[in-house]
């Protein structure tokens, strides 16, 4: 599966050549939203694959205390360059890597007030298992926020197409191979727009949706493109997941075609013993 794995970590080190204080501006207020709160003074957040370390830059400056990790050792060394940039020698930011599908990894992260994963777990290869020990680092009380990909039927299978696709070329011909997908899209959106008598340039497509977060559109195309291995799942297998494991939904903004279904939930019980497993 590796050999045939993306590169995030290489995609998240060009698009911190960029950030700039409105990325980071846009994903504190994503953070706040989220969570419905204006500081996270003291409280500890885990960012499972922390990717650039956008996120666990803006929990660090909200105030929290944070624990990111990382399979991809690259997206690793991106969390540890804004941690030396903004926080040098902060002992309240812990970074190591470390996989969301390691039993032993994960069984030693317990008790969070606060567990982020955003468009992380569809990419393990192992999602359903992923979430279920993601569950599990929750504290009674803490709250967990999981984007994932929206399951689309058949478009869905011609996009772990596609992705396998992107995998399978040379490195430089795989910019092109973007720029070829994301320009019939964003095409197809912006006549749509322009059919509703909306401005075609607004808001192309999916891809706004990291915007919103201080993400760019290219970056975000790449990884939607190139993101391998890459599972689904309907807004109901996540609802019916997370309540019979003792949680109960804050929060959830759906998608009906491209990009990530977001979901925030409450852990208002101790969960009963389960065995992972896909839902159905």
């Amino acid at each position: 599966m590796d050999s045939m794995r993306f590169a995030f970590g290489r995609n998240w080190r060009q698009f911190l050549e960029n950030l700039n204080d409105d990325r980071i501006y846009a994903a504190e207020k994503s953070i706040r939203a989220l969570f419905r709160c204006d500081r996270l003074d003291g409280r500890r957040f885990l960012d499972i694959g922390s990717g650039s370390g956008l996120f666990s830059l803006a929990a660090r400056r909200l105030g929290a205390v944070v624990h990111s990790f990382d399979y991809d050792s690259d997206s690793v060394a991106c969390t540890a360059s804004l941690r030396d940039r903004f926080f040098p020698g902060d002992r309240q930011w812990l970074i190591e890597r470390g996989s969301a599908i390691d039993e032993s990894y994960m069984s030693r992260q317990r008790d969070f007030d606060i567990v982020y994963s955003w468009g992380v777990l569809h990419h393990t290869g192992k999602m359903w298992k992923g979430l279920e020990l993601a569950s599990q680092t929750v504290a009674t009380g803490g709250q967990t926020c999981i984007a994932l990909y929206n399951d689309q039927g058949g478009a869905s299978r011609r996009w772990t197409a596609i992705k396998r696709g992107y995998q399978r070329l040379p490195r430089f011909v795989r910019p092109a191979y973007v720029a070829g997908i994301a320009a019939v899209f964003e095409t197809r959106y912006a006549i749509g727009r322009v059919l509703r008598g909306q401005n075609p340039f607004f808001s192309l497509s999916a891809s706004n949706q990291r915007e919103e977060r201080g993400m760019n559109a290219w970056h975000d195309w790449v990884d939607w493109v190139g993101g391998y291995p890459f599972e689904v799942a309907t807004p109901d297998q996540v609802f019916d997941f997370f309540q019979a494991r003792g949680f109960q939904l804050q929060f959830l903004k759906t998608r009906q075609g491209l990009g990530c279904n977001e979901f925030v939930f409450e852990k208002t019980a101790a969960a009963p013993a389960l065995t992972v497993r896909r839902a159905a």
